[in-house]
């Protein structure tokens, strides 16, 4: 490695350092570097300056990713770290995950001071999230309840949630085990209750296709098991062409040597829902998931998904 100094792009919230500056130990333990040879740059996001309106009206997948790929790939950033369910299927062409990092929890975290669980809100109670695979699956669970639009970062959401705004959330039981924020969670939703985002709980390390340096160095950081996961469910959302707009949900979980897939899509208001599974070898991960999203396509028929993304 060279004398300059390897520049990490990441975006500024308080989740996206931890998780930049865990890979920046993890380069520095894994190649003996020094502790100024790995540095941050913290780059704002048009995810990040939309603070008022549901992003799916914006876009959705890739607004929390774009700046930082284009610094990039303007070399103003040698590494970009990134939420893998924050990452479209399509990487920018000169772009390339060189590691996966050993997944986090999965699930998802219930908190509220009005129940000890979704099933124990009081009927009518308003549940607030800016996931819409969030809204429709406590939806399809409670249909009594409001799911409402939820934005901000995990600190905003816990403040506005103890400001009596909504009367319970849901979040990344993953980000609040890295930011040391357990401590507010309620109750943990099991996956056959509320399944996951896809690569929820998985942190992405990208750099130029390009830069052999840099792609070497982060090999060391891969965790095979969780890539392997991850590839699955990211093939499985590309066949069905996820975004913001859909509510989709899938997670393969390797045990024994055998990979299971659980696929789920549901239309907002969480009154229909298709969902498959599927098993195989985890060496044809990404052929379990691209089968399985065809399969659910086939279920749901051919204008379920075009509906969705029309609204």
């Amino acid at each position: 490695m060279s004398d300059r100094k390897l520049l990490i792009g990441t975006r500024g919230s308080p989740l996206a350092l931890w998780q930049a500056n865990h890979v920046r130990a993890l380069l520095i333990a894994a190649h003996g570097l020094g502790e100024d040879a790995v540095a941050l740059e913290p780059i704002t996001t048009s995810g990040d300056r939309i603070r008022d309106k549901p992003l799916r009206d914006f876009g959705g997948k890739g607004l929390f990713t774009k700046e930082i790929d284009e610094a990039l790939l303007d070399k103003r950033v040698d590494i970009a770290v990134h939420s893998m369910k924050d990452l479209p299927t399509e990487l920018p062409p000169g772009t390339t995950i060189a590691a996966v990092l050993p997944r986090g929890d999965v699930r998802d975290a219930f908190i509220s001071a009005k129940g000890e669980s979704l099933a124990a809100l009081p009927p009518g109670a308003v549940v607030g999230s800016s996931s819409l695979r969030r809204q429709a699956q406590v939806k399809r669970l409670r249909p009594d309840l409001q799911a409402i639009d939820f934005r901000g970062n995990v600190e905003t959401r816990l403040k506005k949630l103890d400001q009596g705004i909504v009367d319970a959330t849901l979040l990344a039981l993953a980000g609040l085990e890295r930011l040391g924020l357990t401590r507010h969670v309620t109750s943990v939703l099991p996956t056959d209750e509320m399944l996951p985002a896809v690569a929820q709980g998985a942190i992405g390390v990208s750099c130029r296709s390009d830069d052999v340096k840099t792609r070497d160095l982060l090999q060391a950081l891969n965790d095979d098991r969780t890539a392997t996961a991850v590839s699955c469910e990211r093939a499985f959302l590309g066949e069905l062409d996820g975004s913001c707009r859909t509510p989709i949900a899938g997670l393969a979980e390797i045990a024994d040597g055998v990979l299971r897939f659980r696929g789920l899509v549901l239309n907002p208001e969480g009154t229909e829902w298709h969902e498959i599974e599927k098993s195989g070898a985890p060496e044809d991960a990404v052929g379990i998931g691209a089968s399985s999203g065809r399969e659910l396509l086939a279920l749901a028929g051919p204008n379920f998904l075009a509906t969705l993304t029309a609204r």
